[in-house]
Protein backbone atom coordinates (compact mmCIF):
# COMPACT_ATOMS: atom_id res chain seq x y z
CA UNK A 1 0.00 0.00 0.00
CA UNK A 2 1.58 3.28 -1.14
CA UNK A 3 2.01 6.33 1.08
CA UNK A 4 -0.45 8.43 -0.93
CA UNK A 5 -3.05 5.65 -0.85
CA UNK A 6 -2.72 5.48 2.94
CA UNK A 7 -2.98 9.24 3.29
CA UNK A 8 -6.10 9.29 1.11
CA UNK A 9 -7.67 6.42 3.03
CA UNK A 10 -6.86 8.14 6.32
CA UNK A 11 -8.43 11.40 5.12
CA UNK A 12 -11.62 9.63 4.03
CA UNK A 13 -11.67 7.71 7.31
CA UNK A 14 -11.34 10.91 9.38
CA UNK A 15 -14.06 12.64 7.33
CA UNK A 16 -16.42 9.79 8.24
CA UNK A 17 -15.35 9.83 11.87
CA UNK A 18 -16.11 13.53 12.33
CA UNK A 19 -19.65 13.47 11.00
CA UNK A 20 -22.43 14.28 13.45
CA UNK A 21 -23.42 11.35 15.71
CA UNK A 22 -26.84 9.84 15.02
CA UNK A 23 -27.82 9.77 18.71
CA UNK A 24 -26.09 12.25 20.99
CA UNK A 25 -27.20 10.53 24.20
CA UNK A 26 -25.54 7.26 23.16
CA UNK A 27 -22.46 9.19 22.03
CA UNK A 28 -21.98 10.82 25.44
CA UNK A 29 -22.42 7.47 27.18
CA UNK A 30 -19.72 6.02 24.93
CA UNK A 31 -17.39 8.92 25.70
CA UNK A 32 -17.77 8.29 29.44
CA UNK A 33 -17.14 4.59 28.90
CA UNK A 34 -13.96 5.32 26.91
CA UNK A 35 -12.78 7.79 29.57
CA UNK A 36 -12.99 5.01 32.13
CA UNK A 37 -11.50 2.35 29.89
CA UNK A 38 -8.57 4.21 28.37
CA UNK A 39 -8.12 7.29 30.56
CA UNK A 40 -8.71 6.50 34.20
CA UNK A 41 -7.26 2.99 33.84
CA UNK A 42 -4.01 4.55 32.58
CA UNK A 43 -3.50 6.80 35.60
CA UNK A 44 -1.64 4.24 37.69
CA UNK A 45 1.04 3.40 35.13
CA UNK A 46 1.50 7.07 34.19
CA UNK A 47 1.82 8.04 37.87
CA UNK A 48 4.45 5.41 38.63
CA UNK A 49 6.53 6.17 35.53
CA UNK A 50 6.36 9.95 36.13
CA UNK A 51 7.59 9.72 39.73
CA UNK A 52 10.59 7.58 38.80
CA UNK A 53 11.40 9.57 35.68
CA UNK A 54 11.41 12.79 37.72
CA UNK A 55 13.73 11.09 40.19
CA UNK A 56 16.07 10.02 37.37
CA UNK A 57 16.20 13.54 35.95
CA UNK A 58 16.97 15.05 39.36
CA UNK A 59 19.69 12.52 40.21
CA UNK A 60 21.34 12.72 36.78
CA UNK A 61 21.28 16.53 36.92
CA UNK A 62 22.88 16.38 40.37
CA UNK A 63 25.55 14.04 39.00
CA UNK A 64 26.32 16.55 36.24
CA UNK A 65 26.69 19.44 38.69
CA UNK A 66 30.15 18.49 39.90
CA UNK A 67 31.37 22.06 39.55
CA UNK A 68 30.95 23.76 42.95
CA UNK A 69 30.34 27.07 41.18
CA UNK A 70 27.05 25.78 39.77
CA UNK A 71 24.10 26.34 42.13
CA UNK A 72 22.22 23.29 43.40
CA UNK A 73 18.83 24.82 42.60
CA UNK A 74 19.51 23.97 38.94
CA UNK A 75 18.42 20.43 39.85
CA UNK A 76 14.89 21.66 40.53
CA UNK A 77 14.92 23.87 37.45
CA UNK A 78 16.11 21.03 35.22
CA UNK A 79 13.50 18.65 36.59
CA UNK A 80 10.73 21.19 36.07
CA UNK A 81 11.69 22.09 32.50
CA UNK A 82 12.33 18.49 31.46
CA UNK A 83 8.92 17.38 32.70
CA UNK A 84 7.12 20.36 31.17
CA UNK A 85 8.86 20.57 27.82
CA UNK A 86 9.33 16.94 26.88
CA UNK A 87 8.54 14.08 29.22
CA UNK A 88 4.98 14.75 30.34
CA UNK A 89 3.71 15.28 26.81
CA UNK A 90 5.90 13.32 24.42
CA UNK A 91 7.14 10.36 26.47
CA UNK A 92 3.79 9.82 28.18
CA UNK A 93 1.99 9.75 24.80
CA UNK A 94 4.57 7.30 23.46
CA UNK A 95 3.80 5.04 26.41
CA UNK A 96 0.06 5.45 25.79
CA UNK A 97 0.59 4.65 22.11
CA UNK A 98 1.80 1.25 23.23
CA UNK A 99 -0.83 0.71 25.90
CA UNK A 100 -3.95 2.45 24.58
CA UNK A 101 -3.13 2.49 20.86
CA UNK A 102 -2.58 -1.24 20.61
CA UNK A 103 -5.77 -1.83 22.60
CA UNK A 104 -7.82 0.38 20.27
CA UNK A 105 -6.37 -1.24 17.13
CA UNK A 106 -6.95 -4.78 18.37
CA UNK A 107 -10.47 -4.00 19.61
CA UNK A 108 -11.64 -2.44 16.34
CA UNK A 109 -9.68 -4.99 14.28
CA UNK A 110 -11.41 -7.84 16.09
CA UNK A 111 -14.75 -6.23 15.35
CA UNK A 112 -13.79 -6.00 11.67
CA UNK A 113 -12.70 -9.64 11.40
CA UNK A 114 -15.79 -10.87 13.27
CA UNK A 115 -17.99 -8.83 10.86
CA UNK A 116 -19.50 -6.68 13.62
CA UNK A 117 -18.56 -3.53 11.69
CA UNK A 118 -20.25 -4.92 8.57
CA UNK A 119 -23.38 -5.53 10.66
CA UNK A 120 -23.37 -1.89 11.80
CA UNK A 121 -23.06 -0.71 8.20
CA UNK A 122 -25.97 -2.93 7.12
CA UNK A 123 -28.11 -1.35 9.86
CA UNK A 124 -27.32 2.08 8.42
CA UNK A 125 -24.92 3.11 11.21
CA UNK A 126 -21.81 5.13 10.40
CA UNK A 127 -19.47 2.63 12.01
CA UNK A 128 -16.39 4.90 11.86
CA UNK A 129 -18.22 7.66 13.69
CA UNK A 130 -19.93 5.28 16.13
CA UNK A 131 -16.76 3.42 17.13
CA UNK A 132 -13.94 5.94 16.79
CA UNK A 133 -15.22 9.44 17.59
CA UNK A 134 -15.96 8.68 21.28
CA UNK A 135 -12.42 7.34 21.66
CA UNK A 136 -10.86 10.43 20.09
CA UNK A 137 -12.96 12.81 22.20
CA UNK A 138 -12.28 10.86 25.39
CA UNK A 139 -8.51 10.76 24.87
CA UNK A 140 -8.31 14.44 23.87
CA UNK A 141 -10.19 15.28 27.06
CA UNK A 142 -8.19 13.06 29.40
CA UNK A 143 -4.61 13.05 28.12
CA UNK A 144 -4.14 16.74 29.08
CA UNK A 145 -5.25 15.74 32.59
CA UNK A 146 -2.70 12.93 32.58
CA UNK A 147 -0.15 15.43 31.31
CA UNK A 148 -0.69 17.79 34.26
CA UNK A 149 -0.66 14.86 36.68
CA UNK A 150 2.62 13.65 35.19
CA UNK A 151 4.25 17.08 35.57
CA UNK A 152 3.37 17.36 39.24
CA UNK A 153 4.31 13.77 40.07
CA UNK A 154 7.57 14.04 38.16
CA UNK A 155 8.56 17.18 40.08
CA UNK A 156 7.49 15.48 43.31
CA UNK A 157 9.59 12.42 42.46
CA UNK A 158 12.59 14.63 41.71
CA UNK A 159 12.26 16.38 45.07
CA UNK A 160 11.63 13.16 47.01
CA UNK A 161 14.60 11.20 45.71
CA UNK A 162 16.82 14.27 45.72
CA UNK A 163 15.98 14.85 49.37
CA UNK A 164 16.39 11.17 50.32
CA UNK A 165 19.79 10.99 48.64
CA UNK A 166 20.83 14.36 50.17
CA UNK A 167 21.82 15.88 46.83
CA UNK A 168 19.57 18.91 47.35
CA UNK A 169 17.63 20.54 50.14
CA UNK A 170 13.90 21.20 49.97
CA UNK A 171 14.37 24.98 49.93
CA UNK A 172 16.88 24.76 47.05
CA UNK A 173 14.60 22.49 45.03
CA UNK A 174 11.57 24.74 45.55
CA UNK A 175 13.63 27.77 44.55
CA UNK A 176 14.72 25.92 41.42
CA UNK A 177 11.21 25.03 40.28
CA UNK A 178 10.15 28.66 40.82
CA UNK A 179 13.21 30.20 39.15
CA UNK A 180 12.40 31.97 35.86
CA UNK A 181 9.20 30.03 35.30
CA UNK A 182 7.55 30.76 31.96
CA UNK A 183 3.75 30.19 32.00
CA UNK A 184 3.92 29.65 28.24
CA UNK A 185 5.57 26.30 28.92
CA UNK A 186 2.22 25.05 30.25
CA UNK A 187 0.47 26.19 27.07
CA UNK A 188 3.15 24.50 24.98
CA UNK A 189 2.91 21.15 26.76
CA UNK A 190 -0.91 21.17 26.63
CA UNK A 191 -0.92 21.86 22.87
CA UNK A 192 1.46 18.95 22.34
CA UNK A 193 -0.67 16.68 24.53
CA UNK A 194 -3.81 17.47 22.48
CA UNK A 195 -2.08 16.90 19.15
CA UNK A 196 -0.48 13.65 20.29
CA UNK A 197 -3.77 12.42 21.76
CA UNK A 198 -5.45 12.86 18.39
CA UNK A 199 -2.59 11.15 16.55
CA UNK A 200 -2.32 8.06 18.73
CA UNK A 201 -6.09 7.52 18.83
CA UNK A 202 -6.95 8.18 15.19
CA UNK A 203 -3.97 6.30 13.72
CA UNK A 204 -4.59 3.28 15.94
CA UNK A 205 -8.30 3.27 15.06
CA UNK A 206 -7.44 3.62 11.35
CA UNK A 207 -5.25 0.51 11.32
CA UNK A 208 -7.78 -1.44 13.35
CA UNK A 209 -10.69 -0.35 11.14
CA UNK A 210 -9.00 -1.49 7.92
CA UNK A 211 -7.82 -4.85 9.25
CA UNK A 212 -8.36 -7.64 6.72
CA UNK A 213 -8.01 -11.30 7.57
CA UNK A 214 -8.05 -13.11 10.90
CA UNK A 215 -6.38 -13.09 14.29
CA UNK A 216 -2.87 -12.82 12.86
CA UNK A 217 -3.79 -9.69 10.89
CA UNK A 218 -5.32 -8.16 14.05
CA UNK A 219 -1.94 -8.54 15.75
CA UNK A 220 -0.17 -7.04 12.74
CA UNK A 221 -2.57 -4.08 12.71
CA UNK A 222 -1.93 -3.52 16.41
CA UNK A 223 1.83 -3.52 15.81
CA UNK A 224 1.54 -1.14 12.86
CA UNK A 225 -0.66 1.18 14.93
CA UNK A 226 1.92 1.44 17.71
CA UNK A 227 4.87 1.91 15.34
CA UNK A 228 3.26 4.48 13.06
CA UNK A 229 1.63 6.51 15.83
CA UNK A 230 4.96 6.60 17.74
CA UNK A 231 6.83 7.79 14.65
CA UNK A 232 4.20 10.46 13.94
CA UNK A 233 4.29 11.65 17.56
CA UNK A 234 8.06 12.14 17.31
CA UNK A 235 7.74 13.89 13.93
CA UNK A 236 5.12 16.29 15.24
CA UNK A 237 7.17 16.79 18.40
CA UNK A 238 9.98 18.21 16.26
CA UNK A 239 7.52 20.27 14.20
CA UNK A 240 5.68 21.73 17.19
CA UNK A 241 8.93 22.51 18.96
CA UNK A 242 10.10 24.44 15.91
CA UNK A 243 6.78 26.28 15.53
CA UNK A 244 6.01 27.02 19.19
CA UNK A 245 9.40 27.41 20.90
CA UNK A 246 12.13 28.31 18.43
Amino acid sequence: MSLFYKLGSYYLFISRVFSEPDKHRIFFKQVLRELQKYGINSMSIISIISVFFGAIIALQTAYGLNNPLLPRYLIGLGTRDSMLLEFSSTIICLILAGKVGSNIASEIGSMRTSEQIDALEIMGVNSANFLVLPKIVAMMLFIPILNVLSVFLGIFGGWLFGWISSVITTSEFIYGIQYQFHPYYMVYTMIKAEVFAFILTSVSAFYGYYTAGGAIEVGLSSTKAVVHSSVLILMFDVLLTKLLLI
